[in-house]
């Protein structure tokens, strides 16, 4: 039995690279006809410049410039202080506890989650002519100056490789690491926006440096890019997750170049995608997260709806990895056994012994363990059965029991403490768990997460796909 399975999964393996290649020899002949299609339409554009002056660029560009709200730095201090910096990142971080908020709270935190509105093109062509010292138009075959998505704290933009390679360019607003940082040095504030909870164990200084020094992270695109690249070099080849190459030659404090992805968003694969290509979805980004945190000890820490895109083969990409957290040596071990307790052995006894050794809980603080477990259990109820059906409602009702600090479970969440360690993986728990709601997800999640956890066997085709990827690595 088990030779028939190996044998099935290289069989599967050896169809899946001959239709890579095949991808790949396409994809050299798409850049080369790219490559000769704007080499000629440059060579033109210069040429009716040439004729008719270079006033009508001057005309279209201001034209360009007056369509967008951000034409100067001015603009995005402005916009930030409206936003309060660091505040504005601080609500995207927990902005995963939205589906368990009232309407109201929920439109405050969307406020706090919007992005700061596009900035002109030629705000946007200063930032990369600044990072890496020439106009996009010299560095790029082909430049849109017209974005094309929004990103937290910047912007992307479409463009073409001298070689014929689409890419993506991530521009970072000008100033937003200044107005941030401002924020984030200003420690005190934070302290006191988090003590202000009702959460009278929470090592707040603690959660508040762990939280700026993620935020730091972020507005530094050199930090990503190595995140991203490492992602890339660990899933290459994956028979269902994709990673973006960086092109580091192209890439800056505040400038991100990395390889263009074709696929449908978020909301276009909710509206288009049928019933079994949204059950593989769910189960790839459930494998995703898993994998990153169990087996390469670092994972990222933003499963946003915008950082996917979804593919007619069944693959996903990954895109956006600003929030990215590395275990330490020792961190995870200190974390795990607390899981552990919960899924793998189901014991409240144990569970209160581990988390005290990990900080979760002073000791001698007297609660009963059961009492402990049934709380602390609520997020991992999918994993404590066969199967589970992960649905909106679930997830609005588990939110609301963990944050109803006045409720039946008031004791134990008064003695609480969450470590450092913990919130950046809690914040891919529940925004996990908010994404598989929202896809109506079921499946086995107990046995894929005791694979992660090296106790159980492949339980799906995914499962026994990307054993036999890792098998010939």
């Amino acid at each position: 039995m088990a030779g028939a399975v190996t044998g099935a999964a290289l069989a599967t393996a050896a169809t899946g690279a001959a239709v890579l290649r095949d991808e790949h020899r396409r994809a050299r002949m798409s850049r080369s006809a790219r490559v000769w299609r704007l080499t000629a339409r440059r060579g033109a554009h210069w040429a009716t410049v040439k004729v008719r002056g270079v006033g009508r660029d001057a005309e279209r560009r201001a034209a360009l410039d007056h369509q967008f709200a951000v034409r100067s730095a001015e603009d995005v201090a402005r916009e930030l202080g409206h936003m309060k910096g660091a505040i504005m990142k601080a609500g995207q971080l927990l902005g995963f506890i939205a589906e368990g908020l009232p309407p109201e709270a929920q439109q405050a935190l969307a406020v706090l989650q919007a992005d700061v509105p596009p900035m002109s093109p030629t705000l946007a062509e200063g930032v990369v002519r600044e990072e890496l010292g020439a106009d996009p138009e010299h560095l790029f075959l082909d430049w849109n100056p017209v974005p094309v998505a929004a990103a937290s704290i910047g912007q992307v933009h479409k463009a073409v490789l001298r070689d014929g390679r689409e890419v993506a360019v991530k521009v970072q607003y000008p100033g937003v690491d200044r107005a941030i940082r401002s924020d984030l040095d200003n420690a005190e504030l934070l302290y006191s926006m988090f003590a202000s909870l009702k959460l009278k164990g929470l090592d707040v200084k603690g959660l508040v440096d762990e939280l700026r020094a993620r935020m730091g992270d972020e507005l530094d695109y050199r930090i990503e890019a190595r995140h991203q690249a490492g992602f890339a070099a660990r899933y290459q080849g994956h028979p269902f997750v994709r990673v973006p190459d960086v092109v580091r030659e192209l890439s800056g404090e505040r400038v991100l170049t990395s390889e263009w992805v074709d696929g449908l968003t978020w909301a276009q694969f909710e509206a288009t995608a049928g019933e079994t290509t949204r059950q593989r979805a769910a189960e790839v980004l459930f494998r995703f997260a898993q994998g990153s945190v169990h087996r390469h000890g670092i994972f990222n820490g933003d499963p946003h709806p915008g950082n996917y895109r979804f593919h007619l083969d069944g693959t996903v990409t990954f895109l956006d990895f600003g929030l990215v957290k590395k275990w330490a040596p020792g961190e995870w071990e200190r974390l795990s056994p607390s899981l552990d307790a919960i899924v793998g052995d189901r014991d409240p006894v144990a569970l209160v012994g581990a988390m005290e050794s990990s900080g979760f809980l002073e000791p001698g603080h007297g609660l009963d363990p059961q009492a402990v477990y049934d709380y602390v259990s609520s997020p991992y109820v999918p994993y404590l059965s066969d199967e589970f059906t992960f649905t909106r409602q679930w997830v609005a009702d588990t939110l609301a029991k963990i944050l109803d600090v006045d409720g039946p479970h008031a004791p134990v969440i008064r003695r609480l403490n969450m470590p450092p360690s913990f919130v950046i993986l809690d914040r891919v728990v529940w925004g996990v768990s908010a994404l598989l709601g929202k896809l109506e997800a079921r499946g086995p999640w107990r046995a894929i997460l005791l694979e992660y956890r090296g106790q159980g066997e492949p339980a799906t085709e995914l499962g026994r796909a990307e054993a036999a990827w890792a098998a010939h690595r």
